[in-house]
């Protein structure tokens, strides 16, 4: 892990450490390690580069050097529910694309960032539930997108002002900023705002089961009708049976 020039940074919002690196492997292994050394609640680390990024179910998440949004955030939870910081941090970053870009991405279930369609971002969670904290990856694509996929400044219109003026750091010192205004409120609006926010709910999916989980391997298609308050996606199949999802990954098919 090589680490920048601290002088070089943004100030940040009061409360947060932030640890900017040029390159590592993975910012989630490095947090990772730093919370079970003892690395204090909302403690961050942002790369420039990443060798060995993750996403969900083992996928690489990729990004050109210095394009892209890469960083991790450290939430010790206590008695709160850990799967909050998940939900806490997209809408975070739904919020921040707003305010940096004009840009607002809906949240496909469960924790990507899309615009007309196309995946903007995506989040990575791992935690520690014996020492209560979870640690949340994300990967915006600002600047760079792989085939696929879109980036903030591609959905901005690619405007060469939205170019200059929106950089993953900026972008991360706004994310932050929502962070806070949003841990500090009350469950039930989160839940609402997570809710709005989901374009997943009434759309037809098929939902695929992970792999060692109760039904793995079959899949779920039906119509996304609902969230529960634990934020599982309520599927509702052909033949009218109500699924639970909680972990699943989600495809949009077209309607009939």
């Amino acid at each position: 892990m090589t680490v920048e020039n601290p002088s070089s940074l943004p100030i940040w919002p009061i409360g947060w450490t932030v640890i900017h690196v040029a390159e590592t492997g993975s910012t989630n292994d490095d947090l990772l390690a730093a919370a079970q050394a003892g690395a204090a609640d909302q403690t961050v680390i942002v790369a420039d580069f990443q060798t060995a990024g993750k996403g969900r179910l083992d996928r690489s998440w990729e990004a050109t050097r210095g394009t892209n949004l890469l960083v991790s955030l450290l939430f010790r939870y206590g008695d709160r529910e850990p799967s909050r910081y998940t939900r806490i941090v997209a809408l975070a970053a739904r919020a921040a694309c707003q305010t940096v870009a004009d840009v607002q991405p809906g949240i496909k279930w469960p924790n990507d960032l899309v615009v007309g369609g196309h995946k903007l971002a995506g989040l990575l969670a791992v935690g520690a539930p014996r020492e209560r904290f979870v640690v949340v990856g994300i990967g915006v694509n600002v600047g760079w997108a792989p085939s696929g996929a879109t980036s903030l400044v591609a959905a901005a219109g690619g405007a060469r002002s939205v170019a200059l003026n929106v950089s993953p750091l900026v972008l991360l010192g706004e994310l932050l900023r929502e962070v806070d205004r949003r841990a500090a409120g009350d469950d039930a609006v989160l839940h609402a705002e997570h809710k709005a926010a989901l374009v997943t709910l009434g759309a037809r999916v098929r939902v695929e089961l992970r792999a060692g989980g109760a039904g793995a391997g079959d899949d779920i298609v039906g119509v996304a009708v609902d969230l529960d308050e634990l934020s599982r996606l309520i599927v509702r199949d052909d033949a009218g049976t109500s699924h639970v999802i909680e972990v699943g990954d989600v495809v949009h098919l077209r309607a009939h």
